[in-house]
């Protein structure tokens, strides 16, 4: 069964990131799995989007199949232009590094190293240069400019995360992947992540695709696209915290 979502279509703007009749099964051995089962959907430039649904609706390995950390099964998935089924194991690590930034939430910092240091780590590891003029503005608007030479140890949760958003835009990646980015902060804090990351997407146009079970994280998103039993259910364009809530609630809640 075809996903409610749409290909790109000819004489629209090519979306940064798409995905085309994805499927993904696990299990070699008894039944296997459809984690992903037909999914088809894009991500324009400069619009944040949040993926939502069930536990074991298929957020998580469509995040994963979108990124390049896992292959899908069958299907495609084409990122700023590029086909990642076409690409090696070590075209598809390039990839990761030069051109998608990443949000845990964990934090991922490394703790041996600086705040500046993580946030310019791309170029550390063999990346493209990073414009310290872009790097300066993106400390200024975190409100990390007093903070660059702290460990992780030394910054509070809601610092750590703002190091790692800093590190997943340095480099001007085509898109950036958030998991969860909110979940080990506070509601204040978090509500402050998520800010940044709709003024990363209408300011610096930015394609921000986030997973969460949060409404409330959601709402703050241009695009709710929600997935059950592996397959798009549909979606919402500028949603509230109410709209996504009234949508969950006939089927259960986002878990």
């Amino acid at each position: 069964m075809t996903s409610h979502a749409s290909q790109p279509s000819a004489g629209a703007p090519a979306p940064v990131v798409y995905a085309v009749d994805l499927c993904k099964t696990f299990g070699r051995q008894g039944p296997a799995v459809a984690a992903l089962d037909h999914v088809s959907v894009a991500f324009a430039a400069g619009r944040f989007t949040s993926i939502m649904g069930p536990s074991g609706s298929g957020k998580s390995t469509l995040l994963h199949c979108l990124a390049g950390l896992e292959r899908p099964t069958s299907g495609s998935v084409v990122v700023a232009g590029t086909d990642l089924a076409r690409m090696s194991d070590g075209q598809l690590t390039t990839l990761r590094r030069d051109r998608v930034g990443f949000v845990f939430q964990s934090f991922n910092l490394i703790p041996t190293l600086t705040a500046e240091e993580n946030i310019t780590l791309s170029e550390r590891i063999g990346g493209p240069r990073i414009d310290r003029q872009w790097m300066t503005h993106l400390v200024q608007v975190l409100g990390m400019g007093d903070r660059l030479r702290h460990r992780p140890s030394e910054l509070s949760g809601g610092q750590q995360q703002r190091v790692a958003i800093a590190r997943a835009l340095a480099h001007r990646p085509a898109v950036v992947f958030a998991d969860e980015p909110t979940g080990n902060l506070d509601s204040h804090t978090g509500g402050e992540v998520l800010h940044f990351l709709r003024l990363a997407a209408e300011q610096f146009g930015q394609t921000i695709v986030m997973v969460t079970h949060d409404p409330a994280a959601a709402a703050c998103s241009h695009r709710v696209v929600f997935l059950r039993d592996g397959q798009v259910e549909g979606e919402l364009p500028d949603p509230s915290t109410e709209d996504i809530l009234a949508r969950l609630a006939p089927r259960g809640s986002a878990a």
